[in-house]
């Protein structure tokens, strides 16, 4: 479908010609041998976005009308293209019945996604190619700027770029085991800031894995196998010992910080759990009004009669609960009715680009009103941008995490970080949420 503004869009594209000229040659001077296909059923759109493309020094550009054919110069050993610009309500074939061909072809190029159809249509295509394994730069809405589809081709990368970033080695539960054991996990910290005043009033423990000949493994390398092998109790006592130890530490100093740490459900399935917590912050000096148990559930419980039972304990000795990355897997509705939590944590998937999308916003409003309503602190993660702080400070929400505010750190940096974080809090705090 034609749009009347395409050709104010084209008479856009040819004024910026030279800005975008200048950067293509200094910014995507590398990239300028990157095949691209252009897919669209409407010519003038085909010609429009042929015309951007050459303008920011692409000089490989194809264009097809039909799915058909371009599946045809796909499978062309000599021509298949390393980035397809795709429209998805096409007659014949539609985009999302041509990326099910991509899938059976193996296809290793990106995509980026150009179509009228509303935003959360664009957001749930954008989400299949993904599962499918595929690249998606992200998405455009017709007519497209050219400035938008700059941004998104900045974004590619070649296929064996991709793969070596995500290469990740493969760990074993001897080799889990052991690393417990010689003491080899270490924790992080992440802050976590009060929205209203900026302060830092606490931050999350993340367990980190100092591998003697792999350096640093994130969690996402050993959680999962400590869980399916039975060491996940023994990882976590590790975690909770040191970060207890750390609590200690920083209030000697005169530092109080609320500290979060994770707890898996399969921590909860042996009662003496709730006893453990209470004696390590005991032996640790520490009280347990200073501590948050984040609760994931990774894996659906079958018998909620331990969990039940250990977390009502831990709430009756004053450790502070918080369901984490709520309204994902299984932490749900039915969890705030059955568990005492006092604190709920918005998963990072609603926050971060919440300030410019619909369905996010509400998603994320709609959870803080939630925990409002039920008396619950609140926190969001995946704060990633000034766009997301300013979002969350005209919210109901009373903490915030992310790389916008901190990378998770050594214990050790805390305080001087927090220092720095303190001289910036006016410039911050003069963004423009409303309460």
């Amino acid at each position: 479908m034609i749009f009347s503004r395409d050709v104010g869009v084209a008479t856009k594209a040819k004024n910026l010609n030279i800005e975008y000229n200048k950067q293509a040659r200094t910014i995507m001077v590398e990239k300028s041998t990157i095949k691209i296909l252009v897919l669209d059923d409407e010519p003038f759109i085909l010609k429009l976005l042929a015309h951007m493309l050459t303008s920011l020094g692409f000089n490989q550009v194809a264009t097809c009308d039909s799915g058909r054919g371009a599946l045809e110069r796909i499978d062309h050993p000599n021509s298949p293209p390393d980035l397809i610009l795709m429209d998805l309500n096409m007659p014949e074939m539609d985009g999302i019945e041509f990326v099910r061909h991509l899938v059976e072809r193996r296809y290793t190029g990106s995509l980026i996604l150009i179509s009228g159809e509303d935003e959360r249509m664009l957001q749930t295509a954008e989400k299949l190619v993904r599962a499918h394994k595929i690249p998606a730069l992200g998405h455009l809405r017709k007519p497209v700027n050219p400035e938008d589809l700059f941004a998104l081709l900045e974004k590619w990368t070649p296929p064996c770029q991709r793969g070596s970033l995500a290469a990740k080695n493969a760990y074993g539960a001897d080799e889990v085991r052991a690393a417990i054991v010689n003491g080899e996990l270490v924790n992080y910290y992440q802050p976590k800031v009060d929205l209203v005043s900026g302060k830092v009033v606490g931050a999350e423990s993340l367990v980190r894995w100092r591998h003697p000949q792999d350096g640093m493994v994130f969690p996402d390398q050993f959680i999962g196998v400590a869980e399916e092998h039975g060491l996940i109790d023994d990882l976590t006592r590790a975690v909770i010992e040191q970060a207890f130890a750390q609590v200690k530490t920083w209030q000697d100093g005169g530092l109080y910080l609320h500290i979060a740490v994770n707890i898996s459900m399969d921590n909860l399935a042996t009662l003496e759990f709730a006893d453990y917590v209470a004696a390590a912050a005991f032996t640790a000096g520490i009280t347990p009004d200073s501590i948050v148990l984040e609760v994931t559930e990774s894996r659906l419980m079958k018998d909620l009669s331990a969990p039940l039972e250990i977390l009502t304990r831990l709430r009756l000795k004053r450790f502070c609960l918080s369901i984490d990355d709520f309204g994902t897997g299984h932490s749900s509705l039915s969890q705030l009715r059955d568990i005492p939590f006092d604190e709920l944590k918005v998963d990072q998937g609603f926050v971060h680009g919440a300030a410019g999308n619909d369905t996010l916003r509400t998603i994320c409003c709609a959870s803080l009103s939630l925990a409002q309503q039920m008396g619950m602190k609140t926190v969001a993660e995946g704060v990633e941008d000034q766009a997301d702080w300013d979002f969350l400070r005209s919210t109901s929400c009373d903490l915030a995490q992310g790389y916008f505010i901190a990378k998770p750190m050594p214990a050790g940096e805390i305080p001087d970080w927090i220092i720095a974080w303190e001289v910036n809090i006016e410039n911050l705090m003069k963004s423009p949420g409303v309460r």
